[in-house]
Parts: C-alpha cells; sequence; structure tokens
C-alpha cells in the first residue's frame, strides 16, 4: 500500500469533478463563522474532525446550512483558495471546480461576491503554484428551470470566468430533461456542459440516455450504471464521452464504490475518470479516491495512469495544455 501511495501521491493529476461547496471542511466553517459573528452550526459545534452522515438526503441536510457561513467575498475566496491549496499538495497541476451559485444567491448573497472571490483564488493559484484551474457553474435540479435559467442570465457578464455549466443536488424527481432549454442556452452561450447522473438513483439508464442524446452533454458526472446499457456505453465510446467517477463517495450514499462498474469501464474503453465530489464531508481528496480504488480493485500502475490520462483527454483545456500534461504524466510513468 506505501508504494501504491507514493506512486499516486507524486503522479501529476487532473481534478474534473469536486464541488467547492463540498469542500468546506469543519475548521474552516468555525473561522468564517466566527469572523462574520455567526453562529458555529450544530453539526460541528463540538468537533472538527468531520461530518456524520449516512445517506444522499441526510448528506443534503448538513451540506447547505454549513455554508450559511459564506457571506463575503473574502470568504469565498479563502474556500476555493484552501481547496487549491491542498490540490496543489496532492500534484494536481489541473482542477475544473463546481459552485453552486443559487445556494448563496438565494439567501440574499450577491452572484458578483460569489464569483469574484472563487475566481480571485484560481488566479492566486496560478501565480503561485502554476496550477491552472475552472469554474464550472451549477444548477441545483431541486430547483425549477425558471430560477436555473435566471442564474444563468446573471452568469453571462462573467462567462470570461466560467468554463462551463452543470447540474446537482437531488436527482429524484428532478430528471435532466427539467433543464433542457436552460442547457440549449448555455451551450448557444458558449459553455461547455456536463450533468449529474448519481448512481443507483431511479431512472438512472433514462437520465443517462436524456443527457446523452437530448441534451448532448460533452461530459457526464458518476453515471457509472450506464454499464446496464450497451447501446448507452457504445455512444459515450463512439463520442468520447467522459464520466468522473467518485469512489469514496459512491461507498458512503450507497451500498457500493461501483469499483467494478469502473474498472470495467476504464478497461472497455470509456474515458473514466476518478475525483473527489465533496471531499470534506467524504474525508477523501482525490490521492485518497485513488488509493482507496487502488487499493480495493488491485489496479496497477498501467490502470492508475490511464485514468489520469484519460482525465487529461476529457478536460476542458486546450489541446495544447492537454499535449503538455499527458507529457508530463508520460514522463513520470517511464520513470516509475
Amino acid at each position: 500500500m506505501s508504494e501504491l501511495k507514493d506512486f499516486i501521491g507524486q503522479m501529476p493529476k487532473a481534478k474534473l469533478h469536486m464541488h467547492l461547496e463540498g469542500a468546506l471542511e469543519p475548521s474552516l466553517v468555525r473561522l468564517i463563522a466566527t469572523r462574520n459573528n455567526l453562529p458555529v452550526p450544530s453539526s460541528i459545534q463540538e468537533q472538527d474532525s468531520g461530518y456524520s452522515f449516512n445517506d444522499l438526503s441526510s448528506f443534503l441536510a448538513l451540506y447547505y446550512p454549513n455554508m450559511a457561513v459564506l457571506q463575503t467575498t473574502q470568504d469565498f475566496h479563502d474556500l476555493a483558495w484552501s481547496y487549491l491549496t491542498k490540490a496543489h499538495e496532492q500534484k494536481i497541476v489541473h482542477a475544473e471546480i463546481f459552485f453552486d451559485p443559487q445556494a448563496h444567491t438565494s439567501r440574499g448573497v450577491k452572484f458578483a461576491t460569489v464569483i469574484s472571490g472563487y475566481h480571485s483564488a484560481t488566479i492566486e493559484a496560478q501565480e503561485q503554484f502554476g496550477m491552472s484551474a475552472s469554474l464550472i457553474m451549477c444548477f441545483l435540479r431541486d430547483m425549477d428551470a425558471q430560477s436555473a435559467m435566471n442564474t444563468l442570465t446573471e452568469a453571462l457578464p462573467y462567462k470570461d470566468k466560467i468554463i462551463g455549466v452543470g447540474l446537482d443536488s437531488d436527482e429524484r424527481d428532478n430528471p435532466p430533461s427539467k433543464f433542457a432549454t436552460v442547457f440549449a442556452r448555455a451551450r448557444e452561450e458558449g459553455f461547455l456542459l456536463t450533468m449529474h447522473c448519481d448512481i443507483d438513483q431511479k431512472n438512472s439508464i433514462e437520465h443517462i440516455r436524456q443527457v446523452s442524446e437530448e441534451i448532448g452533454v460533452d461530459r457526464i458526472d458518476h453515471g457509472t450504471n450506464i454499464v446496464e446499457n450497451a447501446r448507452l456505453l457504445n455512444l459515450v465510446i463512439e463520442r468520447g464521452i467522459g464520466l468522473t467517477c467518485c469512489p469514496i463517495s459512491n461507498s458512503v450514499v450507497t451500498e457500493d464504490l461501483k469499483g467494478a462498474e469502473i474498472k470495467r469501464l476504464l478497461h472497455d474503453g470509456v474515458k473514466v475518470t476518478i475525483n473527489s465530489d465533496d471531499p470534506a464531508y467524504f474525508r477523501g481528496y482525490l490521492n485518497e479516491n485513488l488509493e482507496f480504488i487502488g487499493e480495493k480493485l488491485s489496479l496497477t500502475r498501467t490502470d492508475l495512469v490511464q485514468l489520469q490520462r484519460n482525465a487529461f483527454d476529457i478536460a476542458w483545456i486546450s489541446h495544447d495544455d492537454k499535449s503538455k500534461y499527458i507529457a508530463m504524466l508520460e514522463e513520470y510513468a517511464a520513470r516509475h
């Protein structure tokens, strides 16, 4: 295990599925709450070691109240900076990170406050670490489509700071088709598209069909249930649609890390990747997710390198940057 951990730890990596609000560690919640003269949320009043929940619903019941401490541009900067610092320590050279503006604007925080804080941290990471980082704006699927459209409209003056749009939060009774018009407008405005298709949800395959056939996303977040449908599996292979999978969070919100499915997808030629989802809550950043699935599935170094090659390949970066990062990865693999 130590050799696996060392190999993963020093390997150059890209990360494509991580929610900034999900990187809000208990210690940072406490710090920001104190700075803003707000009560510390009850979930962390007596401990800073982590959050306690056992499924998607109990996770969301903690997730949104905790982020209420975020009030100012500095707060959002500090959250993004704390994550990007951790990412740099884990040898992540490129990060694409989700943020949920509606979770903040719905409680009176201005969109400009959110985007300015987050974006300033990505600039600082580039300057201090040489790390590239892009923001993906997610719509909350348990809010109505008009709210998503309003958020998209509000984001248009900041298009230079947002590379794409996504869809997250509670999938139950909130199919991708609910937001088809919003995503069509986002595509027209030049945004790249991704959507969550969470694992083992009601109508999982139908939701994957909607995002891949009707909406035409560039990536699918989670999506491992696709192994249940050969036609859709062939479709994502043909179109080069990548999947951003998160094994530790899978193992917490369901009874299965979906490891066998991820390994099958990898060996079938799907551009599957490993990511960290909400690392402060699931207690695992990217390296820990790679270590977890690497050990559970006895992945080879070749497998681990291929997972990172996939990540760079489906990243929303220029061809030249992809070539640069893949060459860096190949050089590392050759030395090990």
